[in-house]
């Protein structure tokens, strides 16, 4: 079980409540209606997300046999036999497509594209520079829009600046991981092969444009007249501070402790952003709610 666990990977499953967002930036958080379809759509995610995983699990077996960290993975190990990982593999897909389409022909679609762009990724683009990055950064704005009147959810349609932010930052996420790639490649450990089309400079000079404009991003969001109207209060730009200190302390992780293998680890790990995470939500529930 705990080997069959290691290979879904639930602890990533986490990304998958970008569903919910429309529905708490819209207001909507307590319609029950619409939180049953959110998570019928965060359902499906999940199972698409660990279908994935297992997937390119089975198809890097023999790379990962000989990668000093992933060889300890469980179908590289021998833990999981590559015949139960391909039946688990079938099931997770019919599972998360079954959910989708229950939930509506909108949600399915996305789940589709979903599915599609990662085995696009996984079949080659994760080894092409920048291309890999916004393949990534797509599937979280997939999320994000299977919440709102495209996917799972009718009825919701959230701010351009909550679309463009959420982009933003999985790009800003995105590249962060990349350079912990960098850094491990510096030491001669085998890594992606689209490192190959970074460097630290390149890296660190988007790091610092991507954290400008999203900064720049919420402020304009907040202090937009229509948003203020929607929540019935001209101070909602306050919560930019906490969403100030988040992005100073991911940098911090990055360039100054230079860990930035897994947001994913981060978020479960790191109190600081925890806090300021939590402080944020509660800040904005503040002010909107």
């Amino acid at each position: 079980m705990k080997a069959f666990l290691k290979m879904i990977r639930p602890h990533q499953y986490i990304k998958n409540l970008l569903v919910f967002f429309p529905l708490f930036f819209a207001k909507k958080i307590t319609d029950v209606t619409l939180l049953q379809s959110a998570a019928m759509a965060f359902v499906s995610f999940c199972f698409a997300a660990s279908t994935i995983y297992i997937f390119n699990d089975i198809r890097d077996i023999e790379k990962d046999k000989v990668h000093p960290k992933k060889k300890f993975r469980p179908i590289a190990s021998g833990a999981v036999s590559v015949k139960a990982a391909i039946i688990t593999d079938i099931i997770f897909l019919a599972v998360a497509l079954a959910v989708a389409f229950f939930t509506g022909t909108k949600m399915g679609i996305i789940i589709l594209v979903y599915l599609g762009i990662n085995l696009i990724y996984s079949l080659g683009m994760k080894n092409i520079a920048i291309l890999d990055i916004f393949a990534v950064s797509t599937g979280f704005l997939l999320r994000l829009l299977s919440g709102t009147e495209y996917g799972a959810v009718a009825g919701i349609l959230p701010s351009h600046w909550i679309i463009i932010m959420t982009f933003l930052l999985s790009l800003f996420l995105a590249i962060a991981k990349r350079r912990d790639d960098l850094v491990l490649a510096e030491s001669g450990l085998d890594v992606r092969k689209s490192i190959s089309g970074y460097s630290l400079e390149f890296i660190n000079g988007v790091m610092s444009i991507m954290s400008a404009v999203i900064i720049v991003s919420y402020l304009l969001y907040t202090l937009d007249p229509a948003v203020q109207a929607h929540y019935g209060s001209k101070h909602i730009y306050a919560t930019a501070f906490f969403v100030l200190l988040g992005l100073f302390r991911y940098m911090q992780i990055t360039f100054v402790e230079k860990k930035s293998g897994s947001p994913t680890d981060i978020v479960y790990k790191d109190r600081f952003l925890q806090i300021t995470l939590l402080a944020w939500i509660v800040s904005f529930l503040f002010f909107a709610y």
